[in-house]
């Protein structure tokens, strides 16, 4: 039987299963969030019985902490390794983004227990995205790296949460405000020098 064939209850299998039950936690959890996305409708959506769930996940924690494992990189663009840019057009092009609020945010929001696997895979991820925007001011011969690197994380997450409350367009305006931080942050004579090598921090 392929993937595209159904069951006796109209449920397709195979083993697409797994990538539709992902696809559809991405769908529902930021559409109406994850506390609010039950196991019924999840299953209903990915076309799967909750038997067929369960031999791909052990619990819905599970499927949470891989959906951000997974998550859409088009809502966080990787701009960090990109060599057409210089290191102060890589920290204003992480806040070119057009998307839902931060997976990780979200999470963190919705699940209180902090030792839950999603809430420290964000919390991991999140100090892990500040430490590299702090390489790249540092790339970019920021007075303080550390200091300009957690500004504009902070930066980046208030805008996120603001679009995703007022939905309406933040990221222009971190931009700009971005913008002033770096450069406030960088002499000129650093900004005339070249770049020294880059290192590539893990974000996993």
């Amino acid at each position: 039987m392929t993937e595209l064939e159904k069951g006796p209850q109209g449920l397709r299998r195979g083993r697409g299963a797994r990538e539709r039950i992902l696809g559809a936690s991405r769908q529902l959890f930021r559409e109406q969030g994850i506390n609010c996305t039950g196991l019924d409708q999840l299953c209903a959506v990915a076309q799967v019985s909750k038997r067929t769930f369960y031999q791909h996940f052990t619990s819905k924690d599970e499927l949470i902490a891989e959906y951000l494992r997974r998550f859409d990189p088009d809502v966080l663009p990787e701009v960090f390794d990109r060599t057409d840019l210089t290191p102060r057009e890589r920290l204003l092009a992480a806040f070119d983004i057009h998307g839902p609020l931060c997976p990780f945010i979200a999470a963190a929001v919705e699940i209180r227990d902090p030792s839950h696997p999603a809430r420290m895979h964000a919390c991991d991820y999140k100090k892990a995205f500040a430490a590299r925007l702090t390489e790249t001011a540092r790339e970019a011969g920021a007075t303080n790296p550390e200091q300009l690197g957690e500004q504009l994380a902070l930066l980046l997450d208030g805008a996120s949460a603001r679009n995703r409350v007022l939905n309406t367009e933040t990221f222009a305006t971190a931009a700009a405000i971005a913008a002033v931080l770096i450069d406030n942050a960088i002499p000129i004579a650093a900004v005339r020098a070249p770049s020294p090598p880059r290192r590539k921090p893990d974000l996993h």
